[in-house]
């Protein structure tokens, strides 16, 4: 018997798998990639009585393959908080999956496991940029302040670690960083290692935010902002966690983030206001090769002259 883990390569994706294989240990195959890389389950060679293990990534992007390894007698464990499509009724097929713009999959299985590594669904939390959740699950563990404003690093950066167009934009490879993490009994025990992978990637992104920061909009309204980064590595990093930060700064607002791409357009990362948590998926998804939750979402191709078509788009779905 295989077991096969598939896993988004972002906070949310590593720290679920951080907290199942903690409470379940198995030598297992790792399949992952940057965070827009989502269509994984195609990677995947599986066959009767094996187990596969996806999180986080989207099922209504993989549906086809999802029901191939199905149809071979594949056992499949699916947590995920994306929009699913139709989950399909099969005997082989677990499905954890809650599409709340208040959740995220390592939340997901943290309560599957009843909270036995909860450290490590709060940093995906903070990665994901759930504060609130997050908070809440802080002033359970009786965290100092301190301890949550560290956690938040940690996750924001595991995060960041995620964004690029291909592993080489990346500071370490995320089936890397998984078993770096896997080490580790606790994410406070990352933070104190002063030779962990937390270091670099907290320096990298500081660095990157700072660059960013000295970008200015390419499009702006009362509802609005779109911001399009140079086309250099340590802009598609920080793409998403730049998002966020913007969002976090004026939650009122709606944001795009964009970055060009080697087929000539943009990578799109948007974020809906933290007043108002929904449509971002509404929108992406209104764009060939855009999907995502509601919170945030994001397109993987948007061509150059689709920009007024995308931006008025966004618009119409936060106007005030």
């Amino acid at each position: 018997m295989d077991i096969i883990d598939v896993f988004n390569g972002d906070a949310d994706g590593i720290c679920a798998l951080l907290q199942l294989r903690k409470a379940d240990p198995q030598k297992s195959q790792l399949i992952t990639g940057v965070k827009r890389d989502i269509q994984l389950l195609a990677r995947v060679d599986a066959g009767q009585g094996d187990r596969v293990t996806v999180l986080d990534i989207s099922m209504e992007k993989n549906t086809a393959d999802l029901n191939r390894l199905l149809d071979q007698g594949v056992d499949v464990f699916y947590a995920d908080h994306h929009r699913p499509g139709v989950i399909p009724d099969h005997s082989g097929l677990t499905a954890i999956i809650d599409t709340d713009s208040e959740t995220c999959t390592s939340l997901l299985i943290d309560k599957y496991l009843g909270g036995r590594f909860q450290p490590w669904a709060i940093t995906a939390a903070f990665g994901d940029n759930m504060n609130r959740a997050a908070e809440f699950l802080c002033k359970k563990q009786n965290y100092s302040s301190k301890q949550v404003d560290q956690l938040r690093s940690l996750g924001v950066c595991l995060n960041y670690n995620g964004y690029g167009e291909g592993i080489e934009d990346l500071h370490i490879a995320p089936d890397k960083l998984y078993l770096s993490l896997l080490a580790y009994r606790d994410p406070m025990d990352v933070i104190t290692d002063a030779s962990s992978c937390y270091q670099q990637l907290y320096s990298g992104y500081h660095e990157d935010l700072g660059l960013a920061g000295k970008v200015g909009a390419a499009f702006s309204s009362d509802s609005v902002e779109i911001i399009i980064l140079p086309s250099e590595p340590w802009a598609r990093r920080v793409s998403g966690v730049f998002g966020n930060q913007l969002t976090n700064t004026n939650p009122e607002k709606a944001h795009a983030v964009m970055t060009p791409n080697s087929k000539g357009g943009y990578v799109v990362s948007v974020r809906a206001p933290l007043t108002n948590r929904r449509g971002a998926d509404q929108l992406c998804s209104q764009f060939p090769s855009g999907g995502g939750r509601q919170a945030a979402a994001g397109i993987n191709h948007l061509p150059v002259a689709d920009f007024d078509k995308f931006a008025a788009a966004m618009q119409k779905m936060y106007m005030k």
